[in-house]
């Protein structure tokens, strides 16, 4: 349930752009603080570049927008690390350091965001790894989880920060059906306790089984079920 009334994203009429190429035009939707929106469409709609829109690893083209409190439009290099220690993003392959412990892969992450004090770093790990239900795997190599494991490090490392927003891009494509529920309870989880999702996604049996707002990339338009009926394929 949104609890502020200043919303974590706020888009109006933003142009998504790949090189010199428009993906997605005019692009206005708010996320509030504690909202869960699925984003959909065909490969290739731009699910992924609104997402590094939003991250800012991709400039907007036009309009306004703002996430976390930064605006997108004129926000410097210098500045985008600070928007990103205000969200967890949670990439599909994962991009796990393989030749580090799950407890390093965090560490890395830490200390890359400005963490310091042993006990306090080693709390942290503990807490994340803990809510994910990963308590015994500190010491483990990557290689040697599952990939429903691999897949809650990430989110644990996503939830190092506390983010306000979790951005997540496919993060059951890879799973089999019964480790992609029990992720997807992780994430309903995570956001009944106050972090906002926004979640590209082509399980459209998760939708059906855990239905929330539905944002869908569709000729170079973003649909958004609250305002318009969106479809999914059967």
């Amino acid at each position: 349930m949104p609890t502020s009334s200043t919303p974590v994203i706020e888009l109006h009429d933003v142009y998504v752009m790949q090189d010199v190429n428009t993906i997605l035009q005019k692009v206005s939707f708010t996320l509030d603080k504690g909202e869960f929106a699925y984003l959909v469409g065909r490969t290739g709609s731009g699910k992924s570049s609104l997402l590094k829109t939003l991250y800012a690893d991709l400039p907007m083209g036009g309009g306004a927008g703002a996430v976390a409190g930064f605006g997108l439009q004129k926000l410097g290099a210098d500045k985008v690390p600070f928007l990103r220690r205000k969200l967890g993003i949670i990439f599909q392959d994962f991009q796990l350091l393989f030749d580090r412990t799950v407890a390093e892969n965090l560490l890395f992450v830490l200390k890359a965001t400005g963490w310091s004090g042993k006990a306090k770093i080693q709390q942290r790990i503990s807490e994340v790894l803990m809510r994910v239900g990963l308590a015994g795997s500190a010491s483990k190599m990557p290689h040697q989880l599952s990939g429903g494991e691999q897949q809650r490090v990430v989110i644990a490392r996503a939830l190092l920060n506390e983010p306000v927003l979790l951005l997540a891009d496919e993060p059951t494509g890879n799973l089999d059906p019964d480790v992609a529920d029990s992720i997807m309870r992780l994430f309903v989880e995570i956001n009944n306790a106050g972090t906002a999702v926004l979640m590209a996604t082509h399980n459209y049996q998760i939708i059906r089984q855990y239905p929330k707002r539905i944002l869908k990339c569709e000729n170079g338009q973003l649909l958004d079920s609250t305002r318009v009926a969106v479809t999914l394929p059967e």
